[in-house]
């Protein structure tokens, strides 16, 4: 079984960065492998992600992998449902995002949903060997090792998940707490406001949480710049936006500079 690289960075302190997969797309998905990104992320909330495009996607990761890619895949569940989260386990995701935790009870239940039951580990995710992941049942060592290898990634995104982070990230198991900007300023009532003062201090607040609590803390970031700065600020796991901006924005900017020079 292979080894997750999204966790193994997490747990040694490193500062990783990625790019959201939105489109549904296997060629996108093998095409941005090759770009330098340390993982991508296939987006099943608000991307038109079901799980036979999941599976692709991670197929052509795997694919880019062996061509001379090195790179981590990771899939962002609809919502926090055990049963969405098999499945994509099943497919061979090992680390999974939860948009909008707000709880301590939901975040202990995300974790749970990644694990395989084992010794009152309170893990309820279903066992099948006969599964992807598992190498269709080729692997010895799958249901064994998958425990060890399965990542939690918690999105902090509401004002009720920012109060209660401290409870969260306390909890074993959660790898990193994810800030979502864009709805956490929304569920603060600063819609499209990231940068209002108050969203920037909550943001600081989420940083400062794992950080005394000796967990890792991610963000999305709209630019380079953004990422930058969130970078020098310690977040360790950073998505640098996704593959539909990258498409539309450098066409925009090729458009812009032939109409420039055709001028």
């Amino acid at each position: 079984m292979r080894h997750n690289r999204i966790k193994q960075s997490l747990q040694a302190g490193q500062t990783s960065v990625g790019c959201w997969l939105t489109l549904g797309s296997p060629a996108v998905a093998e095409a941005m492998s090759h770009c330098g990104f340390d993982w991508l992320l296939i987006d099943a909330e608000h991307g038109p992600n079901g799980i036979a495009d999941i599976a692709a996607q991670l197929r052509a990761v795997d694919a880019a992998n062996a061509n001379g890619a090195t790179i981590a895949s990771a899939v962002r569940v609809q919502a926090n449902d055990a049963a969405l989260v098999k499945r994509a386990m099943d497919c061979g995701a090992q680390t999974i995002m939860f948009p909008a935790i707000d709880s301590v009870a939901e975040a202990t239940a995300a974790i749970a949903a990644t694990r395989f039951p084992r010794h009152g580990n309170g893990g309820v995710r279903g066992v099948a060997g006969l599964v992807r992941a598992g190498r269709f049942g080729l692997d010895p060592d799958y249901t064994s090792q998958a425990n060890q290898n399965a990542c939690a990634v918690l999105q902090i995104e509401t004002a009720l998940g920012l109060q209660n982070v401290e409870g969260i990230a306390a909890l074993d198991g959660a790898d990193c707490l994810f800030v979502g900007p864009a709805d956490l300023s929304a569920s603060m009532g600063y819609l499209g406001q990231m940068d209002h003062p108050e969203v920037l201090v909550a943001i600081e607040r989420v940083l400062t949480v794992c950080q005394r609590a000796g967990k890792a803390a991610g963000i999305f970031a709209g630019s380079a710049e953004e990422a930058a700065h969130y970078r020098d600020r310690g977040f360790a796991m950073i998505a640098l936006h996704s593959d539909v901006a990258w498409l539309t924005r450098g066409a925009k900017h090729a458009l812009a500079h032939y109409t420039g020079v055709s001028a």
